[in-house]
């Protein structure tokens, strides 16, 4: 079956995580994507160390279904490698600083020179437009200042989450907007620049919040992991772990007090909706905890499930890894890599489509490994590769 992106050639500048795996993204599609790396490797690939010469788990996970290369885009023949490259792709992911893009000319200007046609995707951490544009940035700058933290942990010790989904929402919208970008390429046949920022993810996916904030003024605090527009919305200890457990609308609402043997609450004003349950969350997560502490997380899940009441297991990674139903739904792939000691649980592509589904074709690249290959295909001669070799520019 052929893939939407066969056909497709994307040179990967990414660092860390959000260009990459937009890159990643659009290989899991069909595009043939190239990682270009510095000689001796980006300081993304030893994030997480798993393997024996250091390659780090995220890399492993950001960068599957990709050729790798090392270059050095800055030498002059490293800057005519590029311009051969470019020549033959279709995308350029770079999120680099905008003055680094023009130094290395992977600037769209600099990038029409050569392929009129080309589509420059970039992130930055605060985006255009503003006073801050010119600063840099990682994920949790976003998380921060989204207002998503402050309502996270307590008044007293705020906590950013640690898995960056800043970064991650970010490279997942900059592959939306590529692929958006590519078919408008085919109606206009121009290419253009798709520009994601971390801020602007951040408080595009904390949006509800800051309505809520800027219309109704609640100054809302920080609440731990209690919810706070509707209840019960918490996680809770059982005999031998934790469980979440969430109940939004009446109909859920009136299970849920049945289960827990308090019809009377039904017509309890405090609890005449979400939002007044919310407001009265304190309450009602201690009724649910007291229920709670005398069952097991088995025991509590079976009731709730019964009670047709949304509620998981909270897990640690080990017992993730390990879950019969994210192995049987294939949301975890065991790929092997050189120098691991056992495979790595890979995550495909994370949306299914039923005709033209992503795929998990190989593993990322080790460092440099299709470097050869991929200037062969440019017509660079096996002395001439020999010589840039020895000259440090790959």
């Amino acid at each position: 079956m052929q893939q939407v992106l066969s056909g497709v050639r994307v040179l990967d500048f990414g660092r860390y995580i959000a260009g990459p795996f937009c890159a990643a993204l659009l290989a899991d599609m069909g595009a043939e994507v190239i990682r270009i790396e510095r000689r001796d490797g980006g300081e993304d690939r030893w994030v997480a160390p798993v393997g024996l010469d250091g390659t780090g788990a995220m890399f492993l996970a950001m960068n599957r279904n990709k050729l790798g290369m090392t270059l050095d885009p800055a030498a002059p023949e490293g800057r005519e490698i590029v311009k051969k490259l470019v020549g033959t792709a279709d995308v350029v992911v770079a999120n680099l600083p905008p003055e680094v893009l023009r130094r290395l000319s992977l600037d769209l200007d600099s990038l029409r020179q050569v392929k009129p046609d080309i589509i420059l995707t970039t992130v930055t951490a605060y985006g255009p437009g503003g006073p801050w544009s010119h600063k840099h940035g990682f994920d949790g700058i976003g998380q921060v200042m989204s207002g998503g933290v402050y309502l996270a942990g307590t008044p007293e010790q705020p906590v950013k989450a640690y898995v960056p989904w800043v970064d991650m929402g970010t490279a997942s919208l900059c592959a939306f907007g590529t692929m958006a970008a590519l078919m408008a390429r085919q109606q206009t046949g121009a290419g253009q620049r798709v520009e994601g920022a971390l801020l602007q993810t951040a408080v595009a996916y904390a949006n509800a919040l800051l309505i809520e904030q800027a219309v109704a003024e609640v100054d809302r605090v920080a609440t731990v992991n209690r919810g706070q527009n509707s209840a019960p919305a918490d996680i809770f200890p059982t005999k031998d772990g934790w469980i979440i457990c969430q109940v939004i609308g009446n109909p859920m609402y009136r299970r849920w007090a049945g289960l827990m043997g308090e019809p009377e609450w039904l017509a309890d004003p405090r609890f005449a909706d979400d939002q007044a349950r919310g407001d009265n969350a304190g309450l009602i997560s201690t009724r649910m905890a007291r229920w709670c502490a005398g069952r097991t997380s088995e025991q509590a899940l079976a009731e709730l499930e019964k009670a047709n009441i949304p509620s998981g297991p909270l897990l640690a990674p080990q017992e993730t890894i390990q879950h019969p139903h994210i192995r049987q739904a294939g949301l975890l792939a065991d790929s092997a890599f050189p120098g691991l000691p056992r495979p790595a649980p890979i995550a495909p592509t994370p949306v299914r489509l039923s005709e033209t589904p992503g795929q998990f074709r190989h593993r990322a690249p080790t460092l440099g490994e299709h470097t050869d290959s991929i200037l062969t295909s440019l017509g660079y001669s096996r002395r001439e590769i020999d010589s840039l070799r020895q000259k440090g520019v790959i």
